[in-house]
């Protein structure tokens, strides 16, 4: 290595120590500023896929009031994670999603893709689920749609994330399908009586 390149590469390096001496002043001032959203911040980062940066960036967009919502729908809308209404001739047809505040959009897509890469968990069956139908990208922003709903829940009602497990959907298939079931058979004239057998 010749002395152009050590002086090249030792300009570099001090570049670099600039920068991680910059990042580490910003975390603390970030750490400082977001103090008094302390709870709500260790609430969010209870959902899988969402971290502690994404919870920040969240509840900076968003606030910690979710009372000016009426509803985890007002929200969704809000934030432009609510599908379009496109309907002409009484025909109702798929629409892009409504404008909406862009920089928490993008943060809600970046922790559905999180999401949906997590083993054994809710909203990755979700995402799997509707990706089987709808696509890739549609089942990313209804998984960021989910998220979004559950943290207006969560720091609605003060209470972290249940986890619901990955064959959530499976037992609301099969409850559902014994209703139905039970149901048609009573409305038959049959007298129904339900045992579940050891299989």
């Amino acid at each position: 290595m010749g002395p152009h390149q050590r002086m090249m590469l030792a300009g570099q390096w001090r570049h670099v120590e600039y920068l991680d001496e910059a990042i580490a002043r910003l975390d603390q001032e970030i750490k400082e500023r977001t103090s008094p959203f302390h709870e709500a911040l260790e609430l969010i980062d209870t959902i899988p896929g969402v971290g502690r940066q994404s919870a920040e960036q969240i509840v900076a967009e968003t606030g910690t009031d979710m009372s000016r919502f009426p509803t985890a729908a007002h929200l969704a809308s809000w934030a432009g994670m609510a599908p379009g209404n496109h309907e002409s001739a009484g025909k109702r047809l798929s629409g892009r999603s409504r404008k909406g505040n862009k920089k928490l959009r993008s943060c809600l897509v970046e922790c559905a893709r999180a999401a949906a890469r997590t083993k054994n968990t809710h909203l990755s069956a979700k995402y799997h689920r509707i990706a089987k139908r709808r696509g890739a990208n549609r089942a990313i922003v209804a998984i960021g749609r989910t998220i979004l709903e559950m943290i207006y829940y969560i720091l609605t009602r003060k209470e972290p994330y249940r986890e619901l497990g990955a064959d959530y959907w499976d037992r609301q298939r099969e409850a559902s399908i014994v209703r139905q079931t039970v149901k048609r058979l009573e409305g038959l004239g049959y007298e129904v009586k339900l045992e579940k057998t050891s299989a």
